[in-house]
Formats: C-alpha cells, sequence, structure tokens
C-alpha cells in the first residue's frame, strides 16, 4: 500500500505501518485510524479499497508530510541561519542546538569524533 509516495508495509498493524511515512509517529497514527473509523488491529493487506482511499485522503488533505514537510524543516533551520540567531549558529557550526554538554555525549552532531589522548610512553628506539 502507498499513502504519500511511501510504500508501507503489508504485513503489519496498520497502527505500526502509517508512522513509516515521514511526519506521522504513533500518536498521530492513532489520530488518523480514530477519524478514519478504522480499528488499528487490522493487518494493511486486509484493508479495503475504501479503507484505503479514505486513509489517504485524510493523510494528504490534513497533514504536511514527506517532501513538504522536510522542505518546511529545511527552510526553517535556512532562516535561523540567515538571522545568525544562536540556534542557527550551532547549526551552521555541526553542534546540538537544544542546549545539550558538549563536553562529551555529542558524538552523533559531531559526527563520531573520538580524539584521544596518546600515552606519553614514547616509542622504542629503531635498531641500528
Amino acid at each position: 500500500m502507498r499513502i504519500a509516495s511511501t510504500n508501507i508495509p503489508n504485513d503489519k498493524k496498520i497502527l505500526y505501518s502509517l508512522p513509516y511515512v515521514y511526519g506521522i509517529g504513533l500518536t498521530l497514527s492513532k489520530v488518523i485510524l480514530k477519524e478514519a473509523g478504522i480499528d488499528g488491529n487490522i493487518r494493511t493487506k486486509d484493508l479495503t479499497e475504501a479503507q484505503q482511499d479514505k486513509l489517504r485522503a485524510i493523510v494528504e488533505k490534513a497533514y504536511k508530510t514527506e517532501g513538504d514537510l522536510r522542505r518546511e524543516i529545511m527552510s526553517n533551520i535556512k532562516r535561523l541561519k540567515d538571522i545568525k540567531s544562536y540556534r542557527g549558529i550551532r547549526h551552521m557550526k555541526h553542534l546540538p542546538a537544544r542546549g545539550q554538554r558538549t563536553k562529551t555525549n555529542s558524538r552523533t552532531v559531531r559526527g563520531n569524533v573520538r580524539k584521544t589522548a596518546v600515552s606519553g610512553k614514547k616509542p622504542a628506539g629503531q635498531k641500528t
């Protein structure tokens, strides 16, 4: 099944298949299914065509997903960079932007850099 240009898995329950779409999490998935009147325990492959069309219509009409959402997020970050706000500067430097500590624990944002100190011992001399 395809929703918002994303293939969602057929063998999982629809409640857990919908979050495969970028911009839809588990909570929003529950809201969408309640709005569509579909039980969350039904497998994706067992949905009727009418139910599939109803889900597609709700997701595409009411929520920003996939490309539109990614574009909006990128434009928000670009705006922060352009006005040189604190958060924008942190994004420019590839550092955590939400107040996390950086002395330790910011490996994923910095690119998993591991700079360790070498022991003070000098290597053994060469044979002559």
